[in-house]
């Protein structure tokens, strides 16, 4: 009752420097092949077929048959040995089982003999048949097989047990019990091997998703812990007719023995059940990977893996001539490189795959306290440079000769034969044993060369390395212990946490807020009762005006960055420490705190704005940063878009403030800023007068007004401060592609510019509108369309953007897609966009728009944060929370026809400007390819 016999088998020998070709790997779909035509058959009367059995196809001396109830039968008649084989192969193995259940299948296998109702003894009936027996159990299938003097009667025994037991092992707890003591001491075995626990680890390290990349043997935790329901309900999926494969060869009758088959395994019903779909590929590893395994042992190993196409892939048979070229002693490559030079005392190769792509191993064993690392990069090198050095056609012929003599060997080892059979069967159809013997005679040296190239790099190895350590130390990590243990003293403390019912409403908001003038900083006072006694300050600066801030985009930019980093007083740690012993979380200019700590926290927040030191190794490391995050966005699709987009639209020099940078312009900025420019813009546009700020929240009024005074009433800069405006302009529409290699996912951006100020009378109905286009979240228009009829896009919306000061407006459309969706996705915006244009929208929708809308304004007014950043917004603008409620009212004032007629007004999908950027070679569109 092995588990996976030749996949154990070989850790153990590999050692000891003998051979076990791989049956689940591609090394197994080279070798084991047929030598049937030189069988004799039996001589025999065409018999007609027993009722609901068909005739399937024959080769080399098997025929197949097929059982009402979907059994398939494989009679392999051959009278030169008087013995017989049945094999059972099951099409269940490791890759089907679930979480919390590694391991079930092969413990399945072994409960499978412990007995039925009606034979309640199978080992004991096969020691006293003489049979030789087994099961086993790989990734892909679980097979049982008996050897035994051909007989009759032994015959019809091992028929009949294995149609009772195919559905009648009662699979018990008690059986469980016993069993899964030495399923795990199986396990514990396998964990002594250095070579098998570096496989396994192996395994798991390569594959990120596939049911492959779980050993066979499965986890200790799960042998111990899995309930019976849970096999039973295995067993009863997979032990059934139409899952299996019944293989009987040697000297028997072949019609009676149909007869015999039809008869016993027939009677099962054809179960009603389907089997599960399994859809899980592994995606294409982006990288080389490695890891090491410390524990006690007497050698070092070294191994590398790399992932290989499935054993129906007609390269199977070529990326065994590689391994087989590699590994051979004393002929192979890696054995004259590495054992006959002194380096490693043995070398090894082989494959681990079957229906699914697996794994190819490489490696080698070296002597306890010897140098590992020229080894490992001998090993790379021999393995990855393959396809540079092809095969010599001597080495082609070695391993074809060696293989086919090995084929014809084969099928007199009945149990090998069964086994090999298995395989096979596991992959879809016995006859790709044949097949494969073909194709071995076929195989050309370069395609050898051209397999192992690309197969064998780097981003797609897994290198292991087995360290023997004699003191080995590792993290034990303890269970989790029970709720009910971690609350059992708990004791809660009273809560003297209280907040107030507050009115989100604007007359309310007004009626609470004092607004004052405090020199040149206008200031709102909403003092509310808050849980936790928290309060929130927003400062809203302004610097410069449109003809001192040329030339100085990025200067700026950098001054803000830098405040954090230091000030006269404080280090930048020591600047984190001050705002965590003050509950502050934000920066200077927004932040949250408490109520006993605002006269403190707004000293703090003066001390950052006025005192910065910008230590220079601090700008040295922001520069460095800022530099990496500019050169990581080179190929980020959403950047490349959003900046070709920028530029675009771009009507200001280089230099003014407004100008839109390339990439190439922000990286020569930022490289040309120098310490001394930011600290001379800070002394001379850094002020708060003029400014607004707003404090919400838990605060004593009388005592914050003089300080905030203080503060900042008084703070005025050398530069003159204006607003800087922007100027609305009509620009040409284009289309175009960027290509941003090896990105899985695309960006989609379209923007219009419109000629349109917040205080214009179509804007109610305009923001109306686009909250029905593509605002609304998943019920928009663009997002009913784009992701749940069409499925193209998981996230994207589109946005309106009116001038507040100027009439600089736009109108701008974002998504995500795949890239092959890139070109179906611009289809369906531009689709959706004519249809609002021309057809409207209905009355339920602008409902639901307003209703959508109100409600948000309303859930904003109830957050601390957007209240205060709302009052500095309106006491910049000349505005306050009237304008609010006013400019509500005209939006549930808004009629269908004024609806739709501005947004035809103003919306002309002829003038979209769109830029997509994704992969293009996954596109699979070069034609329209913008560098």
């Amino acid at each position: 009752m092995d588990g996976l016999t030749c996949k154990r088998g070989l850790a153990a020998q590999v050692l000891s420097g003998s051979l076990c070709f791989f049956m689940a790997g591609a090394a197994w779909s080279a070798p084991a092949r047929d030598t049937a035509q030189q069988r004799t058959a039996p001589q025999q009367k065409s018999a007609p077929l027993p009722k609901g059995v068909t005739l399937g196809p024959s080769a080399e001396g098997i025929t197949e048959y097929r059982l009402a109830n979907g059994l398939k039968v494989l009679l392999f008649p051959d009278n030169s040995r008087p013995t017989v084989t049945v094999n059972v192969t099951y099409l269940v193995g490791s890759r089907h089982e679930n979480y919390g259940e590694t391991g079930m299948a092969h413990l399945l296998e072994h409960l499978l003999f412990k007995g039925t109702k009606k034979n309640p003894d199978i080992t004991g009936q096969f020691a006293r048949r003489g049979m030789d027996f087994n099961g086993t159990t790989s990734l892909d299938r679980t097979n049982y097989y008996e050897v035994f003097q051909a007989s009759p009667d032994n015959l019809d025994w091992a028929l009949q047990m294995e149609a009772d037991r195919m559905v009648n092992s009662p699979v018990a707890q008690k059986d469980l019990a016993s069993e899964m003591t030495v399923v795990r001491n199986e396990f514990e075995s396998g964990e002594n091997s250095p070579s098998q626990v570096l496989f396994k680890r192996m395994q798991s390290v390569a594959y990120d998703w596939h049911s492959y990349g779980r050993s066979t043997i499965g986890n200790r935790s799960d042998i111990e812990n899995v309930k019976i329901a849970n096999l039973q309900a295995f067993y009863r999926t997979y032990y059934q007719p139409d899952n299996a494969v019944l293989l009987v060869a040697g000297k028997f009758e072949p019609n009676a023995t149909l007869a015999q088959i039809n008869r016993l395994f027939g009677a099962i019903p054809k179960p009603k059940r389907a089997l599960p779909q399994f859809w899980t590929v592994e995606p294409t590893q982006d990288g080389e990977r490695s890891f090491a395994v410390r524990r006690q042992g007497d050698m070092q190993i070294v191994a590398v893996g790399y992932k290989i196409p499935s054993d129906l892939q007609q390269e199977s048979e070529a990326l065994g001539f590689a391994s087989e070229i590699l590994r051979d002693a004393p002929n192979g490559r890696l054995h004259k490189l590495l054992v006959e030079t002194g380096k490693a005392s043995q070398v090894f190769s082989f494959g681990q795959t079957g229906y699914a792509p697996g794994l190819q191993f490489y490696g080698a064993v070296v002597k306890k306290g010897e140098p590992i690392e020229p080894v490992r990069e001998a090993l790379l090198d021999a393995v990855e440079g393959f396809a540079k050095r092809p095969p010599l056609e001597e080495e082609m012929e070695r391993v074809r000769r060696s293989w086919l003599n090995t084929i014809e060997r084969s099928v007199n080892d009945a149990q090998a034969f069964g086994v090999a059979l298995s395989e096979a069967i596991a992959l879809g159809d016995w006859r790709l044993y044949f097949l494969g013997r073909e194709r071995i005679k076929e195989v050309k040296a370069e395609q050898v060369a051209a397999s192992a190239g690309r197969y064998f790099v780097r981003s797609n190895r897994v290198t292991g390395t087995f360290i023997p350590e004699d003191t080995p130390v590792r993290a034990v990590i303890p269970a989790a212990p029970s709720v009910e243990t971690v609350m059992k003293d708990y004791k809660p403390s009273d809560s003297s946490l209280v907040s107030e019912d507050f009115d989100p409403s604007q007359a309310n908001i007004m009626k609470r807020t004092t607004l004052t003038t405090l020199g040149g900083v206008k200031l709102a006072l909403l003092p509310k009762k808050n849980r936790g006694e928290t309060v929130t300050v927003h400062l809203y600066q302004h610097m410069g005006d449109e003809k001192n801030l040329f030339g100085k985009g990025m200067v700026s930019a950098l001054s803000s960055a830098m405040l954090m980093r230091g000030t006269s007083q404080y280090t930048r740690a020591q600047l984190a420490d001050a705002f965590d012993k003050l509950k502050m979380t934000g920066g200077p200019t927004s932040f949250q705190t408490t109520r006993e700590h605002l006269p403190e926290a707004l000293k703090l927040a003066a001390h950052v704005l006025r005192e910065p030191a910008f230590p220079a190794a601090e700008f040295e490391q922001l520069r460095k940063q800022i530099l990496v995050g500019l050169e990581a966005s080179r190929a980020e699709p959403q950047s490349v878009a959003s900046r070709a987009l920028s530029t675009h639209f771009d009507q200001y020099p280089r230099g003014d403030i407004r100008h839109a940078n390339t990439l190439e312009e922000d990286l020569e900025d930022v490289k040309a800023a120098r310490l001394e420019d930011i600290q001379a813009f800070h002394r001379d546009y850094y002020n708060t007068n003029p400014a607004q700020m707003a404090i919400v929240g838990d605060f004593d009024q009388k005592e914050i007004v003089p300080l905030v005074d203080k503060l900042f009433g008084n703070w005025k800069a050398p530069a003159n401060v204006a607003p800087v405006l922007r100027k609305h302009a009509e620009v040409a529409p284009i289309s175009k592609t960027l290509d941003t290699p090896d990105k899985e996912n695309g960006f989609y951006l379209a923007r219009m510019n419109l000629d349109l100020n917040l205080e214009d009378a179509d804007y109610p109905a305009l923001m109306l509108a686009n909250y029905v286009f593509g605002e609304g979240g998943l019920k928009s228009r663009l997002m009913d369309r784009i992701r749940q009829k069409e499925g193209l896009s998981y996230g994207g919306g589109s946005d309106l953007s009116p001038g507040d000061l100027d009439r600089a407006g736009s109108f701008s459309i974002s998504a995500i897609a795949a890239p092959q969706n890139l070109r179906k996705l611009d289809s369906a915006v531009r689709d959706e966009l004519a249809r609002a244009v021309k057809g409207g929208f209905t009355a339920e929708e602008l409902a639901d728009a307003k209703s959508g809308l109100m409600q948000q304004r309303i859930q904003n007014r109830t957050n601390d944060a957007a209240l205060a950043s709302g009052w500095t917004s309106y006491l910049y603008r000349g505005r306050t929370y009237d304008w609010s409620a006013q400019f509500e009212a005209k939006l549930m004032a808004v009629t269908l026809p004024q609806l739709n007629a501005a947004f035809r007004k103003a919306i002309d999908p002829a003038r979209l400007s769109v830029v997509m950027a994704g992969d293009q070679s996954k596109a699979g569109d070069k034609g329209n390819k913008t560098p």
